[in-house]
């Protein structure tokens, strides 16, 4: 054997092992959205674009969801390790399964407050919460907004709605059309496509529900109890990642929408930027997120949100906030600093 062979192969089996040891230290996380790509799926698509998973050691593996409900079991069930939901949602799941063995939790926020909103055509003569009494609203069954609406309702006092239900992609359709009154959804979703369907921004009526009363959180990362217990440094290193592709997005958004453009072709850039812009402007750089800190909740509000919540989903039993969120993998004070100052 030659000299030079000798240390060729040498070299390679030393880079094999290197490579070998670095997956074997590589932490595989399989992270389900709350709905398709768009928009605000760049906050997740960014950092894993960029490298930021990777170099904090994580292989993480990005999926689209078809619901908030639908994540959260899907993280219940251990199909997933972390996921994107809706704060209500989990809620919603503790109190109806309190015998569950699985039950994910919130590790940090992400959606201060709560997107959803009623929305109605201007010349429908609805402009008021007040206006909604006796009117006929339709979204989908599981829709947040929809499902949250009690609490609306009891801040507003609105009385004797009918509800219709759809698919989600009917929903702005049959608002167009006269089928339905007004329709509940997440304001970034339903209002563009609204506009998709031929309708002017400046002719629908929006009442964001936490204008209206409603100091509901939003979306979080939620993780399962099992990835708590037997990898916590993963969970701490996610959410570093994420913070700092979070950064990155709300500084410059379209550079975003290009990371999940490359996700899925199909997207179209225009609209998604500005979905984007919209969800960063109304729940995420809000005046409420601003003052609680990004990624963090407070306490109180925490506990309101579960009274709530326990009484508008008619929950087996109440809500205890204390078991559905665990803010102890935050990042640094300085990590978190990701809102632009106003």
């Amino acid at each position: 054997m030659s000299k030079r062979f000798f240390l060729q192969t040498t070299l390679a089996l030393v880079a094999t092992s290197v490579l070998g040891l670095a997956q074997a230290q590589t932490t595989p996380i399989k992270f389900q959205l709350d709905w398709r790509f768009e928009g605000p799926a760049a906050f997740f698509v960014t950092p894993a674009a960029k490298g930021y998973f990777k170099a904090a050691g994580l292989d993480v593996t990005i999926d689209a969801g078809n619901g908030s409900g639908g994540t959260v079991t899907r993280v219940a069930s251990g199909a997933y390790d972390m996921g994107f939901a809706d704060l209500a949602a989990l809620m919603e799941f503790h109190a109806n399964n309190p015998d569950a063995p699985n039950k994910p939790v919130a590790v940090m926020m992400v959606y201060n407050d709560t997107p959803a909103s009623v929305m109605a055509l201007k010349k429908s003569g609805i402009k008021t919460p007040a206006d909604l009494s006796g009117k006929k609203l339709g979204a989908p069954v599981f829709d947040a907004g929809r499902r949250a609406f009690p609490i609306f309702a009891k801040a507003n006092a609105v009385t004797n709605v009918a509800w219709t239900a759809m698919d989600p992609p009917l929903r702005e359709t049959m608002l167009v059309r006269g089928d339905v009154d007004a329709i509940t959804g997440f304001t970034f979703t339903s209002l563009l496509n609204l506009e998709a369907r031929g309708v002017k921004a400046a002719d629908v009526t929006v009442l964001p529900y936490p204008d209206f009363g409603v100091k509901l959180y939003g979306n979080a990362i939620i993780v399962s109890p099992k990835m708590i217990k037997e990898n916590p440094a993963a969970i701490k290193a996610f959410l570093a990642a994420f913070a700092k592709g979070a950064k990155d997005v709300i500084s410059n958004p379209a550079a975003a929408i290009a990371d999940v453009k490359a996700r899925d072709g199909i997207v179209n850039v225009e609209l998604e930027t500005r979905r984007l812009k919209l969800a960063i402007d109304t729940v995420i750089n809000s005046p409420n997120a601003r003052a609680e800190g990004f990624g963090q909740v407070n306490g109180p509000r925490l506990s309101l949100m579960a009274s709530q919540v326990s009484d508008a989903f008619t929950t087996k039993t109440r809500v205890n906030p204390e078991s559905v969120w665990n803010g102890s993998f935050l990042p640094t004070k300085a990590a978190l600093d990701v809102l632009p100052k106003k």
